[in-house]
């Protein structure tokens, strides 16, 4: 009884899930597939325009899009209740929405260090605070949310956004005591470099020569990465899947790092 493509196996049918920054990158690989495995998603994204398309693909009885600004309390209750309208209830949340900026840390303005802490950091907050007594009056349900492979190491020139992701790690494991006797489970995926927009922004420059671009940053992550490439959106996805199907029932409060083994150390080679 699954929604969305035929390929699907039915993991999340009769699940309502919000995925934020769902308009393109990870957060659309997600909700392509948790519409897929039978899920009615809410597509929530600053991105109107890409968002609405996205969301009018997968049907109107698998989707909606909202417009989602992650750091206003007045957007998550919007999300909330639009969610709610569609489809009754919501017991599952990916908050995946962020933004990087690269800056070293004694050049790094005020503003910028918090214009990341308030879309990665108070944005994850939000979506937790807002949605778990939804999760929780629905039966139970999961949380998924979208850390880094710098949750748990230091990389130069991205400090504002390492140090929001070490946070989205601590609210996670909070989160998972306080919520686990709801029914609730949380948990966070820490991707490494993944072929999207925000680690290749040449993506979205028109001027760009997409394949030299995608060369160079494929020889980049060659020498970097013991699998020798960048990771996939749809790979990413199919862990957040994961995290939030049957599969992981007794999984939660944990870092889930899929980085082609960039953190296993340091290659001499």
């Amino acid at each position: 009884m699954g929604n969305g493509t035929d390929n699907g196996t039915g993991k999340l049918d009769g699940r309502v899930v919000i995925v934020t920054g769902a308009a393109r990158g990870q957060g659309e690989q997600e909700a392509r597939l948790f519409a897929a495995e039978g899920a009615r998603v809410v597509v929530a994204d600053v991105l109107d325009d890409q968002g609405e398309a996205l969301a009018k693909e997968l049907g109107e009885d698998t989707a909606r899009f909202v417009h989602l600004d992650v750091s206003s309390e007045a957007d998550w209750q919007a999300a909330v209740a639009t969610t709610k309208d569609a489809f009754g209830k919501v017991d599952g949340l990916v908050n995946n929405a962020g933004i990087l900026r690269f800056n070293e840390l004694v050049n790094t303005p005020l503003e910028e260090f918090q214009q990341v802490i308030q879309v990665n950091q108070v944005g994850c907050f939000l979506g937790i605070r807002t949605v778990a007594p939804e999760i929780g009056a629905a039966g139970g349900g999961t949380i998924v949310n979208t850390a880094s492979y710098t949750a748990l190491t230091g990389m130069a020139y991205v400090g504002a956004y390492a140090a929001t992701k070490h946070a989205i790690l601590g609210l996670t494991r909070v989160a998972a005591m306080e919520l686990a006797a709801r029914n609730i489970r949380v948990n966070a995926v820490c991707p490494g470099a993944v072929d999207t927009p925000m680690t290749n922004p040449a993506q979205l420059d028109p001027a760009a020569d997409p394949e030299e671009a995608g060369a160079a940053v494929a020889e980049l992550y060659k020498k970097l990465v013991p699998l020798g490439r960048i990771g996939k959106p749809t790979e990413v996805a199919a862990l957040a899947l994961f995290l939030t199907g049957d599969d992981s029932a007794y999984i939660t409060g944990q870092p889930f790092v899929i980085d082609g083994g960039w953190l296993a150390g340091v290659s001499i080679i």
